[in-house]
């Protein structure tokens, strides 16, 4: 049974992101058509930031409580894994989707399940799990929400190797007595934490010289000197030649470049990602499938009047937050276009530019100790042509971090416009850091200049006092 049906705007993807779509088109009185071929909530609710956190948490308050008199000889016991893992599936709602659902359908939206993919301009076909066939117009904009998918390296014997990607980290069922780690980034750190913290050997295994190479170069060193700490082993300068896993169970053997070998009982490979724009009929609209989708301010594809592409898709900023923000914006864009407002007449407040993709992306790892980040590094400040200083602090120092945590460790950077007084990123490496980005971020999207900040007074005693410091270090 084949269904046409027109909408003013068809979404592609029900994640975090086409959610934000929806609710602000919606709100706006657009009909509404929305496509997934997964669970409404996508990555991020099941196999991502949420699981991802709910594995964290236990990990980093034992963490926490091993640095307060009173608790750490209480807390120098093993997590209940089995206790945590339980948690992680009560908050993925044990990988149903009705609550998500519920919510969709609250908003009027009509959710279509099944393949969405475009045919021409404006329509979109959806071959449904019953074998039906639906076919939406969208009298405004089709927006593609789909996200992205973790990418597995061209390595001999990966293929049948059965290695963990994200998804398989966040969902396992039980904890492998050995985890190898292949990747530095956001999801090898926080992940070998996670598992080294709930009873797995660790080995984190690093092609370059750090970790988060993204960050500032001291962040990193801080995480691996956790890391090793807390009993994992972290290689750097390392990269793995082939892997071996017969039938693609027992235990699996990396082979490294130099001939050694290191064997696992399961291997994550935390090695990039790509967009998920196969199948999406993309070839239909003189697009290439598989490839990101350029964008611009108000998150149009390039080239187009009626395509966006909001979130990963458009490779701005692959944060979930970033990713929502941009739906924000896409959906006011969408909303003006429709009602024949010029965007510039009815923008008050920027609602219909994503300019913090470019100045001002806010990021938190959740490794024991937490990084959090925003805004340009120095290198980044230095490369774009800017006349910067970094001015350092150490957050040990801070009254509040003593009272935070026996023996704490951390830093704080802040990177200066010099030519504007202003802040262009922020940087903090410690526990507890992640609540102290927020401020940060206000000062760097605000474009705050330094002489305000003075009179922005950090309460005695938390380690939010750092600003202070770093204040009074920057006048010296």
């Amino acid at each position: 049974m084949t269904e046409a049906v027109e909408y003013d705007v068809v979404v592609l993807g029900a994640g975090p992101v086409g959610e934000n779509v929806v609710d602000r088109v919606r709100a706006a009185g657009l009909s509404t058509a929305v496509v997934e071929t997964e669970l409404v909530g996508g990555e991020c609710s099941y196999w991502a930031c949420i699981p991802s956190k709910a594995l964290l948490r236990p990990a980093i308050a034992r963490a926490d409580a091993r640095r307060v008199a009173g608790l750490r000889d209480a807390a120098q016991g093993p997590l209940d894994a089995e206790a945590v893992l339980s948690y992680r599936d009560y908050q993925v709602s044990h990988w149903k989707d009705d609550g998500q659902v519920g919510w969709m359908d609250s908003t009027g939206a009509r959710l279509y399940r099944g393949q969405g993919r475009l045919q021409g301009a404006k329509k979109v076909v959806v071959d449904g799990p019953e074998g039906e066939r639906h076919v939406l117009t969208a009298r405004h904009a089709v927006v593609v929400c789909t996200g992205s998918r973790a990418v597995l390296p061209d390595i001999p014997g990966l293929a049948g190797a059965k290695a963990w990607t994200s998804r398989e980290a966040t969902s396992a069922q039980k904890v492998p007595g050995r985890l190898a780690v292949v990747g530095g980034g956001v999801v090898g750190v926080e992940m070998a934490t996670a598992w080294q913290a709930l009873g797995s050997q660790v080995t984190l295994l690093v092609r370059g010289g750090g970790v988060l190479p993204r960050m500032e170069s001291f962040v990193g060193e801080h995480v691996i000197e956790a890391l090793t700490e807390a009993g994992a082993q972290v290689r750097t300068h390392t990269a793995v030649a082939s892997v071996e896993r017969t039938g693609g169970t027992g235990p699996v053997t990396l082979v490294l470049d130099g001939g050694e070998r290191i064997e696992a009982d399961e291997v994550l490979f935390a090695t990039g990602r790509a967009p998920r724009t196969d199948g999406l009929g993309l070839e239909t609209v003189g697009m290439r499938p598989g490839s990101w989708l350029p964008v611009d301010d108000s998150c149009l594809v390039d080239g187009s009047r009626w395509l966006y592409a909001v979130g990963d898709v458009n490779h701005r900023a692959l944060l979930t937050h970033q990713g929502k923000y941009q739906a924000r914006i896409a959906g006011a864009a969408i909303v003006a276009r429709a009602q024949h407002v010029p965007l510039l007449e009815s923008d008050r407040w920027g609602a219909h530019a994503a300019t913090a993709d470019h100045s001002a992306v806010p990021q938190v790892v959740f490794t024991d100790p937490e990084a959090a980040a925003v805004g340009l590094s120095l290198a980044e400040a230095e490369a774009a042509g800017h006349r910067v200083r970094a001015v350092d602090y150490d957050l040990a120092s801070v009254a509040g971090s003593s009272l935070y945590a026996d023996g704490y460790r951390g830093r704080a950077r802040m990177v200066v416009d010099l030519d504007r007084e202003i802040l262009l990123g922020v940087t903090f490496v410690g526990p507890g850091v992640g609540e102290l980005l927020h401020s940060a971020t206000v000062a760097v999207a605000g474009e705050v200049p330094i002489d305000r900040l003075w009179h922005a007074v950090p309460a005695f005693p938390t380690i939010s006092e750092v600003w202070l410091r770093l204040l009074e270090a920057y006048r010296g």
